[in-house]
């Protein structure tokens, strides 16, 4: 065995050294000669010295020729520079032009990539050549394929002729493309075909004149797989979108919707965020629009857009914008539970400013009302419109600890306006001081709230009045202790904890009736309400109060802080009757419901959560709810949901993705309604209805992933929509087929876990 190591110097500097191996009759044997000295440079121009700086080692059983001119290399030829390696049968290394050529059983290692063909011929300097009827595999994504040849165009670019490609392992694989010409641009990520038939099990399943990807999954500019399904009306339609990868940190998504009912609806959904001097931003708009609706003759459109910006250190401004032409347009285009269900569009302007210690924020808001159609025939089913507010004024002031002291200041002034009620201006200042003492074990803090408040209105109210003012003042005391033990539980050493609380709460009443609701109504009684000082939730009413919020809660806490279970319980008692109401509010009795609460994670797989509302003067539940999760490893979970209120509704919820065989799962959700009830409870709507249901199956191979299954969901009070899909996803490619699986899976079952690690198309 003889080898010999060259660099890319002058000849005189291995002039000594090519002689040799020229003089002598037997293999040579010969030293690196080490690279001459170079100038000085930074350490970020030597990590970016190219490959043509790095010595070439060669080694094979026989080496002849001239060093100064061509070397030709005989059986178990190896050439090595930085890396790239090649081995082959025979090869010829031409010094000045710095090439190679080799025969024979050639193996190419380039950059983590391999090549293997019957010829090669390769320029080290500039990275171009070529290699005959080559087998190869594409580090990046551990891509393979053959071909009849393969141009190297420089050190990141390949051309593969008349080729295959897959991302699947074996000889064999699942599915490929062969194209007639398929360029390979690592630096640029992105693989382009032309005259190209993707194949699945060896069977053409679509064909395209032109096609590209990305090499690595990652974000580029093309045309994503078309989209086959049915409308929320269960009509055929076919979606083509095309991404615009703009920069690092911009996009647009265009999405030309045919529906074969209704027309061509053209959407459009732009992203992006940056950073300027000033602060950073980021945002997303997205429109879609149909030219004439062949079932109605209007035009139909709908617009979405955020934004949030910072103009200088403590300055923003954003908005939140909705909007559509009509009120059935959720029901007639809505893909997703989710959109048919959302019919109050806000559209907010907004600016905020902060310093240190306080904060002002203004804003202008109002809301488009999208009824449901039902609610022209049952007016129980008619959607609210809330007040705008043209504009609202909020200011914020606060410090803790100010010699033992928390304080806080809140004011606003709102324009209030409402095409059918009362309109006006209100203003608002809530001021507070509170002085916690907290010691190992126990806190008490008592504190005091001062509220005033001050009405303008367009018309007089049915007192005469048309200006009104209130002021309030609250007294609370909170407080509570703390005891811990050394417990188990589950056979782990766990910490738990005994802290019992007390939180009384004075108001004097105030007749209030005379005074409009804007944005007031009752707070959800819930274990956080208990410890508030008032039980509505804005500040139109200020409830009169003397009771007392008894409360225990327990935690167990793990060694390392993590808490692995908590109960609470928790009741009011009013020492006297609480007398501001709300129109259609009932009396209070002299305690409240009792409040019962329990979650945690019990488990490495099991976890919960819990709530109870009980009504003791009556002796009936009120309201309850229990929520489930087992999730024992990946791919593998089961959800339950009961939910019940009294005179309102009783709906369970059963969700789960499980294993069926090693390589078949599968996926299904059941939301039923066991009993509904019309606004304010007066009547049942209906004894039972399905809400939302699911049923899907998936299949995992090495290399790709196929989802199949159906979907029904209510898009309104009595209308329904039903699809089925069906998606082929190869890994390293795109997604193909009828409706999008992977998104329906991921936003109906909690906990849901995809397949294949790989990044699929945007």
């Amino acid at each position: 065995m003889s080898w010999f190591t060259a660099h890319p110097f002058p000849p005189r500097q291995v002039l000594a050294l090519y002689a040799l191996a020229a003089a002598a009759s037997a293999p040579v044997h010969a030293q690196t000669v080490p690279p001459a000295p170079q100038p000085a440079t930074s350490p970020a121009a030597a990590t970016a010295a190219s490959e043509q700086d790095l010595p070439i080692t060669i080694s094979a059983e026989e080496i002849n020729g001239r060093p100064d001119r061509q070397l030709n290399l005989e059986r178990n030829v190896e050439l090595t520079r930085g890396q790239t390696r090649l081995t082959a049968d025979t090869a010829c290394y031409m010094r000045v032009e710095d090439e190679v050529t080799a025969a024979g059983n050639v193996n190419m290692w380039r950059f983590g990539d391999r090549y293997k063909g019957d010829e090669l011929q390769l320029n080290l300097e500039t990275g171009k050549g070529y290699v005959l009827r080559p087998e190869y595999r594409l580090q990046l994504n551990n891509a393979q394929g053959h071909a009849s040849r393969i141009d190297f165009l420089g050190e990141n670019v390949a051309l593969v002729r008349d080729g295959t490609y897959s991302t699947c392992e074996g000889p064999d694989p699942d599915w490929y493309l062969k194209s007639s010409t398929l360029r390979l641009d690592s630096g640029r990520d992105v693989g382009l075909a032309g005259k190209t038939v993707i194949y699945f099990k060896d069977v053409p399943i679509i064909g395209t004149p032109a096609l590209s990807f990305s090499l690595s999954g990652a974000r580029r500019s093309g045309w994503l797989a078309p989209t086959v399904g049915f409308g929320s009306k269960g009509k055929a339609e076919i979606m083509v979108p095309y991404y615009f990868n703009i920069a690092p940190n911009r996009d647009l998504t265009v999405y030309p919707r045919m529906m074969f009912d209704r027309g061509l609806q053209l959407g459009a959904t732009g992203r992006y965020l940056g950073v300027t001097e000033r602060g950073a931003y980021q945002g997303e708009t997205h429109l879609e629009g149909l030219r004439h609706d062949r079932e109605t003759g209007e035009d139909r459109w709908r617009v979405d857009s955020i934004h949030t910006q910072s103009l200088a250190p403590g300055w923003s401004y954003g908005w939140n914008l909705h909007g559509a032409s009509d009120d059935e347009y959720p029901s007639d285009f809505s893909r997703t539970v989710a959109v048919s269900a959302e019919r109050q569009l806000l559209r907010e302007v907004r600016t905020d400013y902060s310093g240190q210690y306080w904060s002002l924020t203004a804003r202008a808001q109002n809301y488009q009302v999208l009824q449901d159609p039902a609610a022209a025939t049952d007016p129980r089913l008619a959607v609210p419109r809330p007040y705008d507010r043209l504009p609202q004024v909020n200011f914020h002031a606060g410090r803790y600890d100010v010699a033992g002291f928390d304080w806080a200041v809140d004011a606003e002034a709102v324009r209030f306006w409402h095409p059918d009620f009362v309109r006006g201006n209100r203003a608002v200042v809530v001021g507070q001081v509170s002085y916690p003492w907290v010691r190992p074990g126990y806190f008490i803090t008592p504190k005091f709230i001062a509220h005033a408040s001050k009405y303008d209105l367009d018309r007089a109210n049915y007192t005469g009045e048309r200006k009104l003012s209130r002021y309030l003042n609250t007294f609370s005391l909170d407080s509570g202790m703390v005891f811990e033990r050394d417990t188990t539980l589950f056979g782990r050493a766990i910490t738990q904890t005994l802290e019992p609380r007390l939180f009384y709460v004075r108001t004097p009443y105030k007749n209030q009736d005379a005074f409009p609701l804007f944005d007031t109504g009752r707070a959800g009684f819930n274990y956080a309400q208990l410890f508030s000082e008032n039980r509505f939730v804005g500040p139109d009413r200020v409830s009169d109060a003397n009771q007392l919020t008894a409360a225990l809660v327990s935690r167990y806490i793990q060694p390392d802080g993590a808490e692995r279970l908590r109960m609470a319980f928790g009741q009011r008692i009013y020492f006297e009757e609480p007398r501001v109401r709300l129109p259609g509010e009932p009396l209070h009795q002299s305690r409240s419901d009792v409040l019962l609460a329990a979650s945690g994670r019990i488990s490495e797989t099991w976890s919960f959560d819990s709530g109870v509302q009980y009504d003791a003067a009556g002796s009936s539940l009120y309201s309850s709810n229990l929520s489930m999760q087992w999730q024992p490893a990946r791919m593998k979970v089961l959800n339950a949901e009961y939910r019940y209120q009294r005179d309102g509704f009783r709906n369970v919820d059963f969700s789960a993705q499980w294993p069926i065989t090693s390589r078949w799962y599968g996926v299904g959700r059941v939301s039923y309604a066991l009993r509904s009830y019309g606004v304010g409870g007066a009547s049942p709507v209906g004894k039972g209805k399905l809400l939302e249901s699911l049923i899907g199956l998936e299949y995992k191979a090495d290399c790709w992933v196929f989802r199949m299954g159906g979907q029904r969901f209510v898009t309104a009070a009595q209308t329904t929509s039903t699809s089925a899909f069906f998606q082929l996803e190869l890994n390293g490619l795109s997604r193909l087929g009828l409706g999008n699986a992977l998104e329906t899976f991921s936003k109906s079952v909690p906990g849901y876990t995809q397949l294949n690690t790989n990044v699929g198309r945007p």
